[in-house]
C-alpha cells in the first residue's frame, strides 16, 4: 500500500480513547499463563522449520496462536500481534451474503484506486511506522475465544535489507496490551534478508508488477501451514504485505489484481474494521482451512482500512462455524527517521 492514511473520522479515534488510556495490570492471572505457555509451545513448533524466522505472517498466526516474538521475551508476547475492536457490531459477522462473482472486479478497482495513490520511497536507513488498534483472543488453548481490549498498537518496520536478525520494534498501549510502553524489538533467531518475511520497500519495489509473474512468484515462496491449502497462504501472505507497508503504487495494484486471481476470493458488502469503520470486504472461503480472514476497504475511496480474522473449525475449542477472534484498524501509515518516535502529527 502507500504511505496515504487510509480515510477514518475523527470520531473513530474519540469512541476509543478512554479504552486506550487505561493502563494494563502486570500480574497475570492463571489462565494468562496457559495462554503464553500455548504461545510459547506454537513457537517451540515453528522454529523446528528450516529456513523460517520468528516473523510468521499475521494472519496465520492469529490462528495458530503463534505471535512475533522478541527472543527474549517469549513468555509474554502473546498479545502483541493481536486484534479487534470494541463491544458492539465489529464483533458481528459481516451482513450480506458474499458474493462469488463480484470479488474479482472489486479487487481490480481496487488496483486501479490504489494506482492512482502516491508512495514516498523509503531509504534503507529509515522506517516504515503504521499505527492500528487491535484486539485478539486472549482465551487459553483449550478454552473458548475471549476477547481482550481494543489496544493501539504501533510498528517500526526496519528497512536495512539484511540479512538482519532485528526486523523492527512493536510498542502496545492500553488495557489489552501486555506490555504496555515497552518497545520490544522483533527479532529472528536466524539473520533475515529482504523478503516476504522482511518486506522493505526496495523489496516490494523489485517485484513484478504484472500480476500473473507476481503470483507465480508468491506461490513459489509461500509456506503452508497444516490444513491449509496453498491458495489461503497465499492469500494471507498479501494481506500481511498490503497492510503495515509502504510500497510504489504500481506494486500495490498488482498485488491486489494478483489477488483477483485467487480461487474463491469473495466479496462481502459490509465489514467493520477495529475503529467501527463500515466498508466492503474481501475474504478467501476454503474448505481445507481452519481459518478466513477478511481485507476492509472503504467503500468510496477503496483504501485499505483494516482487516478481520476467524475461526472457521477447531476440534479442542469445539469451534464448528465462524467465530470472530482478531480484527484491526489501519490508523496511520508513513515513514519515519527513527524507531520508537511517533511521527508529527498534523491537523489535517
Amino acid at each position: 500500500m502507500t504511505n496515504n492514511n487510509p480515510p477514518h473520522p475523527g470520531s473513530a479515534r474519540s469512541e476509543v480513547e478512554e479504552l486506550l488510556s487505561a493502563p494494563a495490570e502486570w500480574d497475570l492471572p492463571p489462565s494468562r499463563h496457559l495462554h503464553y505457555k500455548d504461545v510459547l509451545m506454537q513457537q517451540i513448533d515453528h522454529d523446528r522449520t528450516p529456513s523460517t524466522q520468528t516473523h510468521p505472517t499475521p494472519r496465520r498466526r492469529l490462528a495458530r496462536g503463534v505471535v512475533l516474538l522478541p527472543l527474549a521475551s517469549m513468555a509474554l508476547a502473546g498479545a502483541l500481534i493481536v486484534t479487534l475492536s470494541g463491544g458492539d457490531d465489529t464483533f458481528a459477522p459481516a451482513t450480506g451474503a458474499a458474493g462469488a462473482n463480484s470479488a474479482p472486479a472489486t479487487l481490480n478497482r481496487i488496483a486501479v484506486a490504489a494506482m492512482a495513490t502516491d508512495a514516498t520511497p523509503v531509504k534503507d536507513g529509515q522506517f516504515v511506522y503504521a499505527e492500528s488498534l487491535t484486539r485478539s483472543n486472549e482465551g487459553t488453548f483449550d478454552g473458548p475465544v475471549r476477547l481482550g481490549a481494543v489496544h493501539k498498537r504501533e510498528v517500526w518496520t526496519s528497512q536495512e535489507p539484511g540479512p538482519v536478525t532485528n526486523t523492527g520494534w512493536i510498542l502496545e498501549s492500553g488495557k489489552g496490551a501486555v506490555m504496555p510502553g515497552q518497545l520490544v524489538p522483533i527479532e529472528s533467531s536466524d539473520p533475515v534478508p529482504a523478503g516476504i518475511h522482511h518486506p522493505t520497500y526496495k523489496w516490494l519495489a523489485s517485484l513484478p508488477t504484472d500480476p500473473d509473474a507476481l503470483l507465480k512468484l508468491l506461490y513459489a515462496q509461500t509456506g503452508v501451514d497444516e490444513d491449509e491449502s496453498k491458495e489461503q497462504a497465499v492469500f494471507s501472505t498479501i494481506g500481511d504485505l498490503v497492510s503495515e507497508t509502504i510500497m510504489p503504487p504500481a506494486n500495490a495494484s498488482a498485488f491486489y489484481k494478483a489477488a483477483a486471481k485467487i480461487p474463491g476470493v469473495k466479496e462481502i458488502p459490509d465489514a467493520v474494521d477495529a475503529a467501527g469503520r463500515h466498508g466492503i470486504a474481501i475474504t478467501h472461503e476454503d474448505a481445507s482451512s481452519a481459518t478466513r480472514d477478511e481485507w476492509i476497504f472503504d467503500k468510496d475511496t477503496l483504501a485499505f482500512l483494516g482487516s478481520r480474522s476467524y475461526i472457521t473449525k477447531d476440534e479442542v475449542k469445539g469451534i464448528t462455524s465462524d467465530t470472530l477472534f482478531g480484527t484491526s484498524a489501519i490508523m496511520e501509515r508513513t515513514v519515519v527517521d527513527q524507531h520508537g518516535k511517533e511521527p508529527a502529527k498534523t491537523d489535517s
